[in-house]
């Protein structure tokens, strides 16, 4: 296990798939899981469609546990990500000039009192 260096890539052999990854032998003392996120770019469902038991895999070390006796490693890694389609964005709609309508009546502009305004009232009612 003390061979082998976080980011360095080696060469393995498939020894388990599981649903959740699949196991890579190094030598024959020295094993790692590769997890199921890291095995390819995308969507992975079913880690047996893209891996099967005595595959020979490139896989990059991403992580050491000398003390639980593990290691990390992706297949993803090793591979170039695939180029992403150009995403447009959505075409923002033309702003409008807002157009302002002016009233010309002849009511005095402004805050009138409660009174006032009742004054008003009572003699438009009378109309």
């Amino acid at each position: 296990m003390s061979n082998y260096e976080v980011g360095n890539v080696y060469t393995g052999k498939v020894t388990g798939i599981q649903p959740y990854g699949a196991f890579v032998a190094l030598d024959e003392e020295t094993q790692g899981l590769v997890h199921i996120s890291e095995i390819t770019h995308g969507f992975v469902k079913d880690v047996s469609e893209h891996l099967k038991v005595g595959d020979e895999v490139q896989v990059q070390v991403l992580t050491v546990d000398k003390e639980a006796g593990k290691l990390s490693l992706s297949i993803r890694a090793t591979q170039e990500a695939p180029e992403q389609p150009e995403v447009k964005k959505p075409q923002q709609p033309k702003k409008r000039q807002a157009t302002a309508t002016v009233k010309t009546d002849s009511a005095p502009q402004g805050f009138n009192t409660l009174k006032d305004k009742l004054e008003e009232w009572i003699e438009q009612s009378k109309r």
